[in-house]
């Protein structure tokens, strides 16, 4: 049986489209990443810097060493918590904008993305203002009589955790929204009307349906709280470490072999973590 190309005799297939975007990924992503592999299994000397040779002493420095270990379980836990955050929070705004009928509906989503057109840095900035000792929340609380004296949020892990949610939540948003304006609104009236409980509408029907966007987004979210930069260097201030800062300043050290081993760990858990959440998700869906 011939194929659609043949059959019109046009020379384009499906091979001839893939293939420029797999050879950019190629040459983009994966040599990269085997780079940087590479560079991760030489060896650091002040005087010559980069020895090249094939030692795991970088990881096993990094994974025997309890300084390195609390960066490491900080930025897992840091982002674990994000994400559920951003998840709880972001279900019930995206179901309101998925199934708001309002003329102001594009208004809305306009604002849930707006912050997207600020940068980290910049946001990171106005969160600063708001903690520091003279800033807004502080004098506010002197007063109203909640605080005797400034309040100091600032380089503290809160500041980190809520500039993270801050940045990540809008992206939790709209992949929900996305996926649950897919979903038939009659599905829910017939629950409610064979007598589901909300909670039991949700558990059976709305979760289960709107689980491709919590999935999504919780990998796009976790991903992006693993890989933090800009809002823990600026809020967390030096004492607070996580993986991103971590590989910057051994870069800047010029220990390219212990920054590239600390990269790959950071790259190696993040898609382990989200393939093993996904996986999870899904299976407890297929078992409910």
């Amino acid at each position: 049986m011939q194929s659609d190309s043949a059959r019109t005799g046009s020379p384009i297939t499906a091979s001839s489209l893939v293939g420029p975007a797999a050879v950019m990924t190629v040459i983009g992503l994966v040599l990269p990443v085997l780079l940087l592999l590479r560079y991760s299994l030489n060896l650091y000397d002040p005087r010559e810097l980069m020895i090249e040779t094939v030692s795991p002493a970088n990881y096993v420095k990094f994974f025997t060493d309890i300084y390195y270990l609390d960066v490491f379980f900080t930025t897992v836990w840091v982002a674990m918590f994000c994400t559920l955050v951003c998840l709880i929070m972001g279900f019930p705004l995206a179901y309101v904008l998925a199934r708001t009928q309002s003329r102001f509906k594009n208004v809305l989503i306009i604002l849930v993305v707006m912050p997207l057109f600020v940068g980290n840095a910049v946001r990171a900035a106005g969160w600063m203002t708001l903690f520091g000792s003279q800033g807004f929340l502080s004098i506010s609380l002197m007063d109203l009589g909640l605080a005797s004296g400034p309040t100091e949020l600032m380089f503290t892990t809160q500041a980190v955790i809520i500039g993270i949610i801050a940045v990540n939540l809008p992206f939790m948003v709209l992949t929900l929204q996305s996926v649950i304006e897919g979903i038939d609104r009659a599905m829910e009236e017939a629950a409610f009307s064979l007598g589901a409980a909300p909670m039991t509408m949700f558990r059976r029907v709305l979760w289960p349906m709107a689980l491709p966007g919590i999935i999504a987004g919780t990998i796009l979210t976790f991903i992006l709280g693993m890989n933090a930069y800009a809002t823990p260097v600026l809020l967390g201030g030096p004492e607070f470490k996580m993986m991103a800062p971590l590989v910057f300043g051994q870069f800047q050290l010029n220990n390219w072999p212990f920054g590239a081993a600390v990269a790959f760990i950071l790259m190696t858990t993040t898609l382990s973590l989200t393939a093993l959440a996904a996986f999870w998700m899904q299976k407890r869906v297929r078992l409910g």
